[in-house]
């Protein structure tokens, strides 16, 4: 089946933080939104299909996690990643970063240090902060147009840190990390007694020809040290089901984390939870391929129109997601002016690139899971913006 992407779908008036969050966020609604990191394709009509089925029955009492649930993830890492793994290590989440605070409550105590890599997606230091943990910040480094990790500084930065959060692929840069560099990451955690929890949510959105490496199949330390969360949320464009899992091979952390999960009842997901990852991980080969391929060539779009258009814009070109980090530098403007001209000149809504960070300062953040026409009219609107103001 050849599924449409360039359908234009009219998202307003669905509670959609993506496209009704706008006027509340900067108090107008003639933005085109490209922010949020959902996508506005259809999401996956056969996850639709199953959720559909399910409502024939027309009684919605308590459930528990159907059997195809396990089976399907179980199915899905083994042939999309190569990962085989028993039903026993999954545990539901509520989404992952709902997972991550679960993790931050379980694993350390109030005042306990966690690092992350920034420019990095926000809520990793906002919810280490907000639990009262501290958050250790050890940058990254922009090098030949992709974020680097300056060993040098982790080594030093992560001692005493009870948590490194990863981010497997890296939001907002798009960098799938090398199995060298994951190597690297296992053995100097190993080393200072730091636990990793990685995010693979964007795994399933890598981009051709890039490899994803899960981090707990990198070597004995990262898998006896890991925490892996997943989800098809972003892959199959369905976050709002809240539906994540974690993987944890070692069985003593295993045990401790499903404990804690299973106390407060927070491993217990709602019947659309499970029944839609069944449905993404049992059917959803043939229309992520297609999705993926869309979304390269939306980036191979975005790159050709700044380099001939708008050249003092660069992107970082992603090698997972639908996310494209602009470096907007060269326009020689402080972050209150950049965002003035997105928002007032370009009319566009995109993620400053400071709320990763303050590396990220003099970037923006650009969604490009849209139809190529939407992708198009947002470019030229941001071209002409730059025309009149730079």
């Amino acid at each position: 089946m050849n599924y449409n992407f360039d359908e234009i779908i009219d998202r307003n008036g669905t509670d959609s933080v993506k496209w009704d969050g706008v006027e509340g966020r900067w108090g107008r609604k003639d933005l085109i939104p490209m922010w949020v990191a959902d996508m506005d394709f259809r999401t996956a009509p056969f996850v639709i299909a199953a959720l559909k089925k399910r409502l024939e029955h027309e009684v919605l009492g308590y459930t528990f996690a159907c059997k195809k649930w396990a089976e399907s993830i179980v199915g899905w890492l083994r042939t999309r990643h190569g990962w085989t793994v028993r039903p026993e290590m999954l545990t539901f989440t509520p989404g992952i970063v709902r997972g991550l605070a679960f993790a931050i409550h379980c694993f350390t105590q109030k005042g306990d240090k966690a690092m992350v890599m920034p420019p990095v997606y926000h809520p990793f230091f906002l919810v280490t902060q907000k639990n009262e943990r501290e958050a250790v910040f050890s940058p990254l480094v922009l090098k030949d147009g992709q974020y680097q990790i300056d060993f040098a500084r982790f080594r030093q930065d992560v001692q005493g840190c009870k948590l490194l959060v990863l981010s497997n692929p890296h939001n907002p840069g798009g960098r799938v990390w090398t199995k060298e560099e994951l190597t690297q990451i296992a053995d100097i955690c190993h080393e200072s007694g730091t636990l990793v929890i990685s995010d693979e949510i964007h795994a399933d959105l890598t981009l051709p020809p890039y490899k994803h490496s899960t981090f707990a199949l990198i070597s004995e330390k990262a898998r006896m040290n890991s925490l892996v969360f997943m989800s098809p949320s972003k892959a199959f464009n369905m976050p709002g089901l809240a539906s994540s899992y974690v993987i944890i091979e070692n069985e003593e952390l295993r045990h401790r984390f499903h404990t804690y999960m299973e106390a407060s009842e927070f491993n217990e997901g709602h019947l659309f939870a499970y029944l839609s990852v069944a449905a993404a991980y049992s059917h959803g080969t043939e229309w992520l391929d297609q999705v993926l391929a869309y979304i390269k060539e939306n980036v191979d779009f975005t790159e050709s129109y700044l380099k001939e258009h708008i050249p003092a814009i660069r992107m970082i070109r992603p090698q997972a997601s639908y996310l494209i980090f602009l470096d907007c530098r060269e326009l020689g403007l402080n972050q209150e002016e950049l965002n003035r001209l997105f928002v007032e000149e370009a009319h566009l809504a995109l993620n400053d690139g400071a709320t990763f960070g303050k590396e990220g300062e003099g970037f923006m953040r650009l969604n490009i899971a849209c139809p190529r026409a939407i992708l198009e009219r947002a470019l030229k609107q941001l071209e002409q913006a730059v025309n009149r103001n730079v």
